[in-house]
């Protein structure tokens, strides 16, 4: 006797993943091997290495995974650019360029490249930019981070989802 499989009624939404950016915080001593190699595949191979990840499915949970040693949230269009002009590489560990930005890719200037980032027409994927680094290397931030590295953020401290705050934290660590 076979039964049949019920359809699902619930309905597909479609959404935009919103675009966060992922700091890492803290270091690898006493870290489990399964965050150490998370951290591997999110690209956050140094303290301070910052990197854009979009807020899939997927990417989520390996950000929740890792949220006792980075610190994440969304971006915004201004702190994009900024980061893009100021700490983007292209191979050969030149800076980022607008005569890079139209060589490489379809769009004029930064303002172009950080909207359509920002709205997910490109990703940082080999078929849209693939010389152009994922990586953002950054500075210790200006003034130390806010509270302590060993507290989450809504304990005071500066590690997990911090929400828009991750914009105040770019332009003290650019």
């Amino acid at each position: 006797m076979a039964m049949a499989k019920k359809k699902s009624k619930l309905k597909q939404i479609e959404f935009t993943p919103k675009l966060y950016f992922a700091v890492r915080i803290r270091g690898a001593p006493g870290m489990r091997k399964k965050i150490m190699d998370t951290l591997k595949m999110l690209r956050m191979h140094k303290i301070n290495h910052g990197v854009l990840i979009w807020g899939t499915q997927s990417y989520k949970g390996m950000l929740l995974k890792c949220k006792d040693y980075i610190a994440y949230g969304e971006i915004d269009e201004k702190t994009l650019i900024r980061l893009l002009r100021v700490r983007g590489k292209v191979e050969g560990n030149e800076s980022l360029t607008e005569e890079h930005i139209k060589n490489l890719t379809n769009y004029k200037n930064f303002r172009e490249l950080a909207k359509a980032l920002l709205n997910g027409e490109i990703q940082y994927r080999e078929k849209f930019i693939y010389k152009i680094k994922p990586i953002f290397r950054l500075h210790p931030p200006k003034k130390g981070h806010r509270g302590t590295i060993k507290k989450h953020y809504n304990e005071g401290g500066t590690l997990g989802n911090v929400g828009i705050y991750i914009n105040e934290l770019i332009h003290k660590m650019l």
